[in-house]
């Protein structure tokens, strides 16, 4: 897990001093990334700089020190991530051809000879990993900048005049002196749709995200070409022309036997490694499979909050007993939360609105005091039917589908009218002596969801409508920018409606926001993250199941769930979900008002020329009086003004 940053100045005008102080400087911008060493390497003949800062995860030793060349001095590679199959592939090449030598044991290494004897492309297919890196050809004088399947780890591009820069992180690009974009107010308009910057974008016109599965090649003045090598519909379309034909239990130990290997993979390390636990379906499951591949007691993190309802302290605790795993445990306070937020803007570099940023930074921050590398749970909701909307969307549409679209809105202005934490007391009142399993939690939040999806269109808009925070942001962006374009693909639509939102969630969600998130709270603490249910081998035998096998009887995760109870006692997991909550509402109208009422200033939002003052101001009031459930919407205003005012010093055109 490192950070990497570099440019190809197709002028080769610069020196090789000037070359190397340039990428340098670049990677030092992200040295939290990689904080065990740096690296650099430039051809002043080709106008390249590569930069390199290292966290150090396998071989420890000078070989594996990075910018690497291979063997023959052909390519050159910095690389971010893992390649966790490194081990398979090294006996592979050196079957195939028995002069290959080397001199370390890292992955690098190893992906490099597999170029030398496969060529990049060919190789890729073979990678079992997280990865982005950036190769140069110094024979075909070309640069590779490749992403693994998912997007795990990030990588930002953009041509800045005759140069062609990239990195790990948007602060790299902006260290570079050619550096010069504006704001773009079309990603700013999709960042409050989605709560994030989604797909290729970034917030800065003209610089963008490559795309999971996929290579850009770069290679003299001609324009750079991208192609995939995996992708989500391929992966989905193959499992539908292919399906799974066994019986359940089958199904069952298929999935045992891939994800426990997806497990065993990722807790190769030469460094201490632990697994976050929140005692929900997903980390239970990778911290069985964990312990029972282990010969000593796993290493377990959690954390908690003094307000019970958005406490997972408890659940953590219980499946780690019953394991035995070596567990530890954060109570935070509610003062210690908010000192994250702060650190925010800094840390996503780019607006990003998911509150759940805040208990993710801080389960880092506590986790990386005992190990460098933690696995997660992540994944598991998008592949296997996890998430509430795939059970109600589908369930919701089939009952009032056929009523009349002005009744439906009727009832969803009727449900919303109540604030969410009204619908709370009365429905706690209501279900006083109810065993707890039987209480849902954030009641008045999912009442609001219903409400504003129940006057939609047809199933996918009820879809689009639960997903987005913002469902007209024209009435909130200032200036011209493009139109949000609609997600829904043509060759979903043959899919059960569950299943197309799954694979949207897969396509969007995940990498857009929960990837994100995960890497950028655990990097800005130097902690490497991996996760199982992403293993390409788990992704692709999720979707040639058939949906019985993921909901069945109104629940979701059906084969994850039988997975787990081969390991854990059913009622040890067995709760409503929570998420990864922070009381937002209640921290708005309290302790960070004054913060909030600096940020959303009328004459600073009429000064700064982005946000339409009149509608944020109006949002902000409902907030204060607790109408409606705009306390999520307000917070992705923050979290971009917060964003904004980190960098005003920078000089942001307009």
């Amino acid at each position: 897990m490192c950070g990497i940053a570099g440019f190809i100045d197709r002028s080769a005008s610069t020196s090789a001093a000037d070359l190397h102080a340039q990428v340098r400087h670049m990677a030092d911008a992200i040295r939290y990334r990689g904080p065990d060493s740096d690296g650099y390497w430039e051809d002043s003949s080709s106008g390249i700089a590569l930069g390199h800062r290292r966290l150090a995860i396998l071989d420890l030793s000078p070989a594996g020190h990075q910018p690497m060349c291979s063997a023959t001095g052909r390519f050159v590679s910095v690389f971010n991530g893992e390649i966790y199959n490194f081990q398979e592939i090294r006996k592979e090449l050196l079957s195939c051809d028995p002069a290959v030598r080397f001199h370390g044991h890292s992955d690098t290494e190893v992906m490099l000879a597999a170029f030398e004897l496969w060529g990049v492309r060919d190789s890729l297919p073979r990678f079992n990993g997280m990865f982005a890196f950036a190769v140069w050809d110094r024979e075909q004088r070309s640069l590779h900048l490749v992403r693994d399947r998912m997007g795990e780890k990030p990588l930002y591009y953009s041509f800045q005049g005759s140069t062609f820069l990239f990195g790990s992180e948007l602060k790299a690009l902006r260290a570079h002196p050619e550096f010069n974009a504006p704001i773009s107010r079309s990603a700013l308009a999709q960042y409050f749709a989605v709560n994030c910057v989604p797909g290729t974008l970034s917030i800065y016109e003209g610089v963008q995200k490559l795309p999971p599965g996929s290579m850009l090649t770069i290679q003299g003045d001609k324009e750079p070409k991208i192609d995939t090598f995996w992708t989500i519909k391929e992966a989905a379309q193959h499992g539908a022309e292919q399906p799974f034909r066994g019986s359940d239990e089958d199904a069952i130990g298929q999935l045992d036997t891939l994800l426990r290997d997806a497990v065993r993979l990722r807790m190769l390390a030469d460094v201490p490694l632990g697994v976050f636990l929140s005692g929900g379906i997903d980390s239970s499951t990778v911290t069985a499979l964990m312990q029972v591949q282990s010969n000593r007691p796993v290493r377990t993190f959690a954390i908690g909050f003094s307000e019970s309802e958005f406490d997972e302290s408890p659940d953590a605790r219980r499946v780690a007993q019953l394991l035995g795993t070596e567990h530890t445990e954060l109570i935070v306070s509610p003062a210690e939360a908010r000192e994250v937020i702060p650190l925010l803007p800094a840390m996503y570099d780019e607006p990003f609105g998911d509150s759940s940023q805040i208990p993710t930074h801080l389960l880092a921050k506590m986790t990386r005091q005992y190990v460098t590398v933690a696995l997660s749970g992540d994944g598991g909701d998008e592949l296997f039917g996890g998430y509430n909307r795939h059970l109600w969307v589908s369930r919701i549409w089939s009952r009032v589908g056929r009523s009349p679209r002005v009744l439906r809105r009727l009832i969803g202005g009727g449900l919303s009218f109540l604030s969410p934490e009204t619908w709370d007391r009365i429905l706690s009142a209501a279900s006083d002596g109810l065993p707890s399993a039987a209480k849902q939690r954030n009641r008045g939040e999912k009442i609001h969801k219903l409400a504003g999806i129940i006057g939609a269109r047809d199933a996918i808009s009820m879809y689009s409508r639960l997903t987005a925070h913002c469902a007209d942001p024209s009435s909130l962006v200032l200036g011209e920018f493009q139109a949000i374009p609609n997600h829904c693909k043509s060759w979903l639509t043959s899919l059960d409606i569950a299943e197309q939102m799954m694979i949207l969630d897969a396509a969007n969600y995940l990498p857009d926001d929960i990837l994100v998130k995960v890497d950028r709270a655990a990097m800005a603490v130097s902690l490497e993250g991996r996760i199982p249910f992403l293993d390409h081998r788990v992704m692709e035998f999720a979707y040639s199941l058939p949906l019985s096998l993921k909901i069945r009887d109104g629940e979701g995760k059906w084969i994850v769930r039988r997975l787990l109870e081969r390991y854990v006692r059913r009622e040890l997991f067995e709760r409503p979900k929570m998420g990864f909550a922070v009381p937002l509402g209640a921290w708005l109208k309290g302790p960070l008002r004054d913060w909030a009422e600096s940020l959303l200033a009328e004459d600073r939002l009429r000064q700064e020329g982005f946000l339409n003052p009149q509608q944020v101001r109006a949002l902000w009031t409902k907030v204060l009086k607790g109408i409606g459930n705009w306390h999520f919407h307000i917070w992705d205003i923050l979290m971009f003004q917060a964003w904004l005012e980190s960098i005003s010093k920078t000089g942001i055109q307009r």
